[in-house]
């Protein structure tokens, strides 16, 4: 609205009427600076604010939009001091409204706690129930004693197991089972040792060390009686070691025997002319390459390795009569690297008689309760084992893919 539209506030008479009230008055009808309507004089103030709403009616608008946000604004301080001061919040006079909306606010906090708490607890309980699991079956599955001593008490039969490929570094080495057998006749409450053998042979530089040992330890424990039991097999170097023992029993299906001595390889000289390969050998001795697979025999190099294996075998068979003596019939195939069922080994002399480790511990040493002294690698062993065999395995093909690589360029 520009000056020339709004009204003039000047006027004639003591309260500064407008012009314009002045023209809407009836002529001759009352006193300068009143007007006459149905209700009456009205004072010159009210009449100048009428005229300023009638003419401004966007201005009650804003005052009412401003009045609002005043109350609000006094409302949200009165919650807010209600709720700083610990009084009820909500109310709108003097902050003393109620408290619910906080009471209940504090006991939604609490509850959610209380879940979460209880449900930490539980996540913590059955972990803990998961690792003791875990560990009961680990107990269970795999031996953490390693060749740690055994405590022992009471009379008992003491026994050892050879088992498998009788070889250095296997758990039927001489190591172990020496070790095992120590124990076990240095134990006072061991009535007896029994060797339990399922082995088809392996090394006799292994097989007479632990020969060797057993005749040390009969020497040293005179009344300690030690029987061997055969289980599956007992051939070549497991014969070797059993031979050794004061009795042996088995079963009447087992094998036993294959007393002698092998040396055993392979020939490929005739494929690899037919292929068109040459073995090229370089060697400062006439004899170094002795037993090359990929080189012709040698007539003279292959009567060394029969001598060889002749006097290998006689050592064998001298440390089978020592053991069994007079018990062993005269058989020409006795020692000719034939094997014989468990039965057929008594008849001939190899063997004592039909018996399974009960029967000795109960029957003969008259102590039925069985402590195994066997050395036992412990996890952390196994695991180091086959961690290394894996590195070798995982370097030696390392090395052949770059000799590959390096012969293609």
């Amino acid at each position: 609205m520009t000056e020339q539209q709004k009204p003039p506030l000047g006027g004639t008479g003591e309260s500064g009427a407008s012009g314009q009230s002045d023209e809407r008055k009836p002529a001759g009808e009352g006193a300068p600076g009143e007007r006459v309507g149905e209700q009456g004089r009205q004072p010159e103030s009210e009449r100048l604010v009428t005229a300023t709403h009638a003419d401004y009616p966007l201005d009650d608008e804003l005052r009412a939009g401003e009045d609002a946000a005043r109350r609000e604004a006094r409302e949200r301080k009165a919650r807010m001091a209600g709720a700083a001061g610990g009084g009820p919040v909500g109310g709108s006079t003097g902050g003393s409204g109620g408290g619910w909306e906080r009471d209940v606010l504090e006991r939604v906090l609490t509850a959610s706690l209380r879940e979460q708490r209880a449900a930490r607890r539980w996540r913590i309980f059955f972990r803990f129930v998961g690792l003791a699991l875990l560990a009961l079956i680990l107990l269970a599955v795999f031996d953490f004693k390693g060749d740690g001593a055994i405590s022992t008490s009471g009379r008992h039969t003491a026994m050892v197991t050879l088992e498998g490929e009788i070889a250095a570094g296997t758990p039927a080495s001489a190591d172990s089972i020496n070790t095992a057998l120590q124990a076990a006749f240095a134990d006072s409450n061991a009535a007896g040792v029994i060797l339990k053998i399922n082995s088809p042979g392996g090394s006799p530089v292994q097989a007479g060390m632990i020969n060797d040992e057993i005749h040390r330890l009969r020497k040293l424990y005179p009344s300690k009686p030690f029987y061997v039991v055969v289980e599956e097999i007992c051939a070549s170097g497991g014969y070797y070691v059993a031979a050794a023992a004061d009795k042996i029993y088995v079963d009447k299906a087992s094998i036993v025997g294959s007393i002698g001595v092998l040396m055993d390889g392979f020939g490929f000289t005739g494929l690899m002319d037919k292929l068109g390969v040459e073995r090229r050998l370089y060697t400062s001795g006439a004899n170094k390459g002795m037993l090359d697979p990929f080189s012709p025999q040698v007539p003279r190099q292959k009567a060394f390795a029969e001598a060889m294996l002749k006097q290998i075998h006689q050592q064998f068979i001298d440390v089978v009569k020592e053991g069994r003596g007079d018990r062993l019939k005269d058989d020409p195939e006795l020692f000719s690297g034939l094997f014989w069922s468990g039965e057929r080994s008594v008849e001939l002399g190899l063997a004592d008689g039909l018996g399974s480790t009960d029967y000795v511990a109960r029957d003969l040493f008259k102590a039925e309760d069985i402590v195994d002294y066997t050395v036992k690698e412990n996890i952390a062993e196994r695991v180091a084992k086959r961690f290394g065999a894996a590195v070798g395995t995982a370097a030696m093909k390392t090395m052949l893919w770059s000799t590959g690589m390096q012969g293609m360029r």
